[in-house]
């Protein structure tokens, strides 16, 4: 067996076995094929892409390339939960809690964000002291007996994706349907959960901005779960403007938390419970969306699912007491109000500006290097449909200087659309495909 063969086959439409495509990956993986080799196959699966199988065999090549976890020292299903990305995605803080409260064992790896925000194990960090960096021991242990455990993804998961990934980013290859696909469920399925629910975001801040392209990714990601073995669905949610009201880390800490005491965003709640049911309908802790919605609206009302929080937070090393007093959270120094320049309705927000607002403000990482400042970002008073006066405030920059806080506020006023017409309003839960 030899990359040149192997290259030739997939140019000219051929599909490849189960043993060339381990063979591949782990020879890559290994650094016994080069990087120019890899690149070849990468561009020619881009032009002619990859059947059911060979997408298949490709997740499970690269989650096997590493530790695959055996979670099954935990009792009962273990949970898992993934977003393809957003602007003020902070979802997995408060719909973890609630479903961990209904009895379903959350069992999550997360990952640091890159780009306009931090991902869910930055926004963790806001509480002093709490560590992801802990063992699988701490990891097994907290999911057996708190019902929830987050811990970031290690070096050893999937490392064929990480070096792939790093190739595709600059040979023009990442937007590939099956490429995606495989990139993220390798992660998942190596993660070791029974269940795993997927947010698959469409619109202007997500990846795939077309709903066509997020309802084919749905597709094929449940479909590797599926012939992984795995219980997989996955949700497609609008990210046309910010999820929510807040965007930033702790702003967003803060959001999640008013969403578990059922003062959150209604857009924002309405995901998690969309989310939260498929999650327990899977687990089995619930046999129909209307007692599944019970579950959820109950253990929110009766503060179950915001002790749950503080369960995963002093489990890991945190001070719980933020959780019951957000405030003492650490705050920016500047608060800039933005306001509206003309009389109307809001008509867009452009989503992918919102985020590098945030970015600009110091919200996120340009560079895997960079260190985020987790109390600035921003909050909308106004969204999509709501009605201004000339000189309403329609958004709060949270910001650690004048400079940035001046060049955000540019950015947001040119990502924000005003005019005399209400828009028509756009649905949040796109579909879902189980």
């Amino acid at each position: 067996m030899n990359m040149y063969d192997l290259i030739q086959k997939k140019k000219t439409g051929g599909a490849l076995t189960q043993e060339e495509i381990y063979w591949m990956v782990n020879g890559f993986t290994n650094g016994e094929i080069p990087d120019y080799q890899m690149s070849a196959m990468m561009m020619a699966i881009f032009f002619k892409g990859m059947t059911r199988e060979e997408t298949l065999h490709l997740t499970m090549s690269m989650a096997k390339s590493g530790e695959m976890l055996d979670l099954s020292k935990i009792p009962g299903i273990k949970a898992d939960k993934h977003s393809t990305g957003g602007v003020g995605d902070k979802t997995s803080l408060a719909l973890l809690p609630m479903v961990s409260a209904c009895g379903l064992n959350i069992a999550k790896m997360s990952g640091r964000g890159l780009g306009h925000t931090g991902g869910t194990i930055d926004k963790l960090e806001s509480f002093p002291g709490f560590r992801t960096d802990i063992s699988i021991e701490t990891f097994e242990k907290n999911a057996s007996e708190l019902g929830i455990a987050l811990m970031g993804q290690t070096a050893e998961l999937a490392p064929a994706d990480k070096k792939l990934y790093a190739l595709r980013d600059v040979t023009a290859t990442v937007d590939q349907m099956s490429l995606i696909a495989s990139s993220i469920m390798s992660k998942k399925l190596a993660a070791g959960a029974d269940l795993i629910v997927l947010d698959v975001k469409t619109g202007s801040g997500a990846f795939m901005k077309s709903e066509e392209d997020s309802r084919a990714l749905g597709e094929e990601m449940v479909r590797i779960g599926k012939d992984a073995g795995r219980k997989v669905s996955a949700v497609i949610s609008d990210m046309d403007q910010p999820l929510g009201r807040a965007v930033g880390n702790i702003l967003e800490v803060k959001e999640a938390i008013a969403t578990l005491k059922g003062e959150g965003p209604q857009d924002f709640t309405k995901l998690c419970m969309t989310l939260g049911c498929q999650m327990l309908l899977a687990g089995g802790v619930a046999g129909s969306i209307d007692e599944a919605e019970m579950k959820l609206f109950e253990v929110v009302k009766n503060g179950s699912a915001l002790n749950k929080l503080a369960d995963l937070v002093k489990g890991q090393g945190g001070d719980a007491s933020y959780v019951y007093e957000p405030d003492k959270l650490d705050q920016a120094p500047l608060k800039v109000e933005v306001k509206a320049p003309a009389s109307g309705f809001i008509q867009r927000i452009l989503c992918d500006e919102v985020g590098l607002c945030s970015l600009i403000l110091g919200g996120g990482r340009r560079t895997k290097e960079d260190v985020i400042d987790l109390r600035v970002g921003l909050v909308l008073e106004k969204k999509v449909g709501d009605e201004v006066r000339e000189g309403d405030v329609i958004a709060v920059l949270h910001a650690a200087d004048e400079k940035s806080a001046g060049e955000a506020m540019e950015r947001y006023l040119a990502a924000v659309t005003i005019g005399a017409e209400k828009p028509e309003e756009r649905k949040l839960i796109h579909g879902i495909i189980e």
